[in-house]
């Protein structure tokens, strides 16, 4: 059984795939600013977005006992991903319009050792503004 750092990463290297297929540059992962983390950076030929990717394990995208993926995302997350863009900003310049996005990956339960399965992708554009 994978832990949830394990979870996590899988995560966001389906979400890495996901972007690349829907014709995003990849900038930078677990990107660290003022103590804060982005998990991905990544560009088009019009934005430049900082995504947070939230990760659950479900018996069904529909069956969300505790909430959607997105919901981890409070307040105060947001209020530090938003300090950690700017400080991303400010230290490479651009002329593409910033966004804030978060990305919900629902994995199957893994069963008798089997790997999970990528049950659904919800890409959020402009989740939450700043």
């Amino acid at each position: 059984m994978r832990n949830t750092t394990e979870v996590g990463r899988y995560g966001e290297s389906v979400a890495c795939y996901y972007l690349q297929n829907n014709k995003y540059k990849i900038v930078a992962q677990n990107y660290y600013a003022l103590h804060n983390e982005i998990d991905i950076i990544a560009e088009n030929n019009k934005y430049i977005i900082f995504v947070e990717v939230k990760t659950r394990s479900c018996s069904s995208p529909r069956d969300m006992t505790f909430g959607t993926p997105a919901m981890a995302v409070t307040p105060a997350k947001q209020k530090r991903t938003v300090a950690a863009a700017q400080a991303y900003l400010s230290e490479h310049p651009t002329k593409k319009t910033p966004r804030l996005d978060v990305i919900e990956i629902y994995l199957s339960k893994e069963k008798d050792g089997a790997p999970s399965e990528v049950l659904k992708i919800n890409h959020i554009e402009d989740a939450f503004g700043a």
